[in-house]
């Protein structure tokens, strides 16, 4: 049964393996994304897609009644769902701003989380990603909030085989209310302090950073932190951008399979 005031999920039930991989979306996204995923891991494993709040069919009920978001409210939610379904501990597997969250989860409930597979994992904004997200906030209350997404897809995955993955996300963020988009914007705006703060504190859980190579904001950071941090692994994906498991998705999951137990 759902409750009204939990994230929407839906759990894929393995009949003989004992570990869970939990999957979180990016902001604009929904569970959806994962499709290229979902075969290759519920044969593997007991697979649980989470649509965080706002997104796909989590809409209804308490979400829309706050004001503004913060990454321990995001993280919150999915952790009730875990809760919920008396999952101890897992394995997560995010992309983009969803590896965010999964890291934030990380460092407050180190014991639910027995891996992190980060893709198009976001560590730092470069000076491009903060003129964007200044540029963002300026016109966020006058443009309609489709026209900056397509902007900002454009700018994040710029060349020609990037845009299946743009087109896909754009796709899902139409779902989205202009309410909701300048909520997770304004989230996304002032994430620099925590994520400063990931760069300086290595934890001990078992990382695995997989990006493209074209993923030209978001890289050169991952490097760096991988270099520092003994318990992370990069996997760098030739001829690929941002969105991993959607534009090389069968190397993403032979790399996140390779990973895992």
């Amino acid at each position: 049964m759902f409750s009204k005031n939990m994230l929407h999920y839906k759990l894929y039930n393995h009949p003989t393996s004992k570990e869970v991989v939990t999957f979180i979306h990016g902001a604009g996204g929904s569970s959806a994304i994962w499709f290229k995923q979902l075969r290759a891991f519920k044969d593997r494993y007991n697979v649980l897609l989470i649509d965080l709040r706002g997104h796909g069919n989590s809409k209804k009920g308490f979400f829309n009644k706050l004001k503004r978001y913060n990454f321990k409210v995001v993280g919150d939610d999915v952790i009730e769902v875990l809760n919920h379904l008396r999952i101890e501990s897992t394995h997560f597997v995010g992309i983009s701003l969803g590896t965010i969250i999964i890291r934030e989860i990380a460092e407050r409930f180190p014991a639910k989380v027995k891996s992190m597979i980060l893709g198009g994992a976001i560590m730092k904004m470069n000076v491009k990603g903060q003129i964007l997200m200044r540029f963002g906030n300026m016109f966020k209350s006058v443009l309609p909030y489709m026209v900056l997404y397509k902007f900002f897809a454009l700018i994040i995955l710029p060349r020609k085989n990037h845009k299946k993955s743009r087109d896909i996300f754009t796709n899902e963020a139409k779902k989205l209310e202009q309410s909701e988009f300048k909520k997770w914007f304004a989230l996304i705006a002032e994430v620099n302090p925590l994520l400063r703060f990931f760069r300086l504190n290595e934890i001990s859980t078992p990382t695995l950073y997989i990006m493209g190579e074209e993923d030209h904001m978001f890289l050169p950071a991952i490097r760096r932190v991988a270099e520092k941090h003994a318990s992370a692994e990069l996997e760098v994906i030739p001829n690929c951008g941002h969105v991993v498991n959607i534009e090389q998705p069968n190397i993403f999951n032979q790399k996140v399979i390779s990973f895992l137990p």
